[in-house]
């Protein structure tokens, strides 16, 4: 069911993607921020497609494929919220939500620099807390999006 969650998930991310993009005005590198809040979706998507577990639970002894997904989730949101963040500074109707999504961006980033050294790795002296930290990631991301396609729909409807 989890492997179902990520294939909807990522779908939906790629859809909020395209719609901010539509939504926030265009600027001459303006889709580059597009692409990459498309290939964090495409992550969540891979993650569902290459799932870390078999049907009863168990891990499977190579994870390789599912791993990938979660810098190409991650970082690619990062740096799209970056760069649309950098759009909606130019949007008066954006330009409040932009400090915001700037914000997250970096902290996105941030988070995951900590996490490659400190809490990933085996052996990492924060690698038993490796679940709390992913938690912590979708604390930070999670609602900069959801804040984001709230603006989106009220930007929509005016």
């Amino acid at each position: 069911m989890r492997d179902v969650n990520f294939l909807v998930f990522g779908a939906l991310m790629v859809a909020y993607a395209i719609g901010l993009h539509l939504g926030v005005r265009p600027t001459r590198w303006g889709v580059v921020g597009l692409a990459f809040l498309v290939l964090s979706g495409a992550g969540l998507v891979w993650a569902g497609l290459f799932p870390s577990t078999d049907a009863t639970g168990a891990r499977w002894d190579d994870r390789v494929l599912h791993i990938v997904a979660f810098p190409m989730t991650f970082l690619a949101a990062g740096i799209g919220l970056i760069m649309m963040s950098r759009r909606m500074a130019g949007d008066p109707r954006w330009r409040r939500s932009a400090t915001y999504a700037l914000a997250t961006g970096i902290a996105v980033l941030l988070l995951l620099l900590a996490g490659a050294g400190l809490v990933r790795p085996p052996g990492a002296p924060l690698h038993p807390w490796w679940g709390l930290f992913q938690w912590v990631l979708l604390a930070v991301w999670f609602p900069c999006t959801v804040v984001l396609a709230l603006r989106l729909l009220r930007v929509a409807r005016a």
